[in-house]
């Protein structure tokens, strides 16, 4: 069968999208598979689930897999690439292996012959496999931890420090950043020495210990390329810099604050385009993402996605902007900054200096026939009216906002001094969410749930849907990189504002009593669904812990 029409048979693109998917390739002469992507009508990681299941070969998501360097030292990366593989780990007396094209019998004749070992086939998206591929042999090549921690022997035993030698230790603080997919790196200064931390999936994890003596010259680096004031000490700043790194761009923002102990620098690594994904995969309950899916076909309202930073809120509004017909309905946003690109959506970044916000950008949408809107974030009264009122005359408004939960929503709302009878007309629903750990699929063990952990859960003497005796929990193997987790998932609420709501809304009443009618419509609590999960053993009751209980 035809890739698109397999595609369409699963219900991943529509024929209206294959045929414009087909008018593109004939002028850009592009893979029709390769198109597709492009377009956003489906993601390469799709694509090659597809191309598994035909092939009969299981898929593997890299981004959820740490390649074990004693696999790629049985391979050189030149007969790798050439063979169209890499290695993945090694088991028993078996390799695993990730290929792009699951009747690819090459890499299974190579990876016998140079390794004596049986090979376990697992298809990979394109993309990834690529990128997957470099990264692997440039950190075997380029040791990144073990530069470190000779850079730190050398300050400890130096008169004075080189200067190259500080530049290059800053240099390979960000590195080991890239290398273990972390999304902040932290320099914190103590009485006598330094103390280098990485968060990955959500959790920080101790990197290195240098060193005083280096910490003024590490600041001083990133300050300048940073474009900051490196004679300013005694003042928070702000700045960025960007890193080309094997084909991909990364966005550094870079924050500082004075300290008893010196100056505090926290990296936030931006690193551009991830996955797209769609509501369905994104981990809700399969009756949230139902009713997801039916909330942004509406013509009309607001539906807010709520959340600390890093709990997946934009990833949320892109998965939704999918489920929306592109082609029919003209979808502008306006975000901070733009972090995927997604054909036939007008998407404009904020720029502060010039006077461009979220507030001016929701103005002159108005005047740009919209159908949807996307505002990245409501963070004053002005954007709250300009929603508002965008919802009121016929548009669909997507938005984001800093909350702890979809009640709480409601009050956060009504500081922006917005009328409660606009605000209840206009809202239609508030998605509650944050990412949670998934449990590593290759060491995750089961056990007994103890009584302080019912206890804390709030579930001692529990019966019925609520009740857990046993659970899954973190072990740490080769796969995951020994930290027991791989990858994160969503758990979330929705607060659908049906017509009883909008009244209770509207005459102020207490939030006690407009949670009660959310539960009597079927909402489910944050920790309900994030409880749900560890029944599925996806993830463990300590990171339910951590994020909701």
């Amino acid at each position: 069968m035809q890739l698109g029409q397999y595609l369409k048979e699963k219900g991943l693109v529509t024929e209206e999208r294959l045929q414009m998917a087909s008018a593109h390739q004939k002028v850009t002469g592009a893979l029709f598979g390769e198109t597709l992507v492009k377009l956003g009508f489906v993601s390469s990681s799709e694509i090659a689930e597809a191309l598994a299941i035909q092939g009969n070969v299981p898929f593997l998501d890299l981004s959820e897999y740490v390649v074990s360097e004693d696999a790629i030292k049985l391979v050189p990366k030149d007969i790798a690439e050439k063979a169209g593989f890499i290695p993945l780990r090694l088991v028993d007396n078996a390799i695993e292996i990730g290929v792009t094209n699951p009747s690819n019998i090459l890499a299974i004749d190579t990876v016998q012959r140079l390794t004596g070992k049986q090979p376990k086939v697992y298809m990979t998206d394109t993309a990834r496999f690529h990128e997957t591929l470099e990264e692997a042999y440039f950190f075997l090549e380029n040791p990144i931890t073990q530069r470190i921690n000779k850079a730190i022997a050398e300050i400890k035993s130096a008169a004075s420090l080189p200067v190259a030698l500080i530049a290059e230790l800053s240099q390979n603080l960000v590195m080991e950043g890239i290398h273990r997919k972390a999304t902040d790196i932290h320099i914190s200064p103590a009485q006598d020495t330094v103390d280098v931390f990485y968060r990955v999936d959500g959790v920080l994890q101790f990197g290195f210990c240098i060193p005083k003596t280096a910490h003024q010259g590490i600041v001083t680096k990133i300050k300048v390329q940073s474009m900051m004031d490196i004679s300013e000490q005694r003042l928070p700043q702000d700045g960025s810099f960007s890193l080309s790194f094997i084909d991909r761009k990364y966005e550094m923002r870079v924050s500082t604050v004075p300290t008893i102990y010196g100056e505090n620098v926290v990296i936030r690594v931006l690193s551009g385009t991830g996955p797209l994904l769609r509501l369905s995969n994104l981990g809700f309950d399969p009756d949230n993402t139902t009713r997801l899916k039916a909330l942004f076909q509406k013509p009309y309202g607001i539906i807010l996605v709520t959340g600390p930073t890093g709990s997946g809120k934009t990833t949320t509004l892109y998965a939704a902007l999918r489920e929306i017909d592109l082609i029919e309905r003209n979808v502008l946003t306006v975000e901070d900054p733009v972090e995927y690109k997604l054909s036939f959506v007008k998407q404009t970044p904020v720029n502060l200096k010039a006077g461009y916000d979220f507030a001016m950008a929701g103005k002159s949408f108005m005047r740009q026939d919209p159908d949807v809107m996307l505002l990245g974030e409501i963070r004053d009264e002005e954007t709250a009216k300009i929603a508002i009122r965008a919802s009121i005359t016929g548009h669909l408004v997507l938005s984001t906002l800093h909350t702890n939960d979809a009640i709480t929503s409601v009050p956060r709302l009504l500081d922006f001094n917005i009328d409660r009878f606009l605000l209840a007309s206009s809202l239609s629903a508030i998605v509650a969410q944050r990412l949670v750990r998934k449990l590593c699929k290759h060491c995750k063990e089961e056990s007994p749930v103890t009584e302080d952990e019912l206890a804390q859960l709030n579930l001692l003497g529990s019966s019925g849907e609520q009740e857990i005796t046993r659970a899954y929990r973190a072990k740490g193997c080769s796969a995951c990189n020994h930290a027991g987790y791989a990858g994160r998932t969503v758990i979330g609420e929705i607060l659908v504002i049906n017509e009883e709501i909008k009244e209770l809304i509207a005459e102020g009443v207490s939030l006690g009593k407009i949670k009660e009618a959310a539960l009597r419509n079927g909402m489910v609590m944050l920790k309900q669904s994030g409880l749900r999960k560890v029944r599925e053993g996806i993830t463990s009751v300590e990171e339910i812990l951590r994020v909701v209980a």
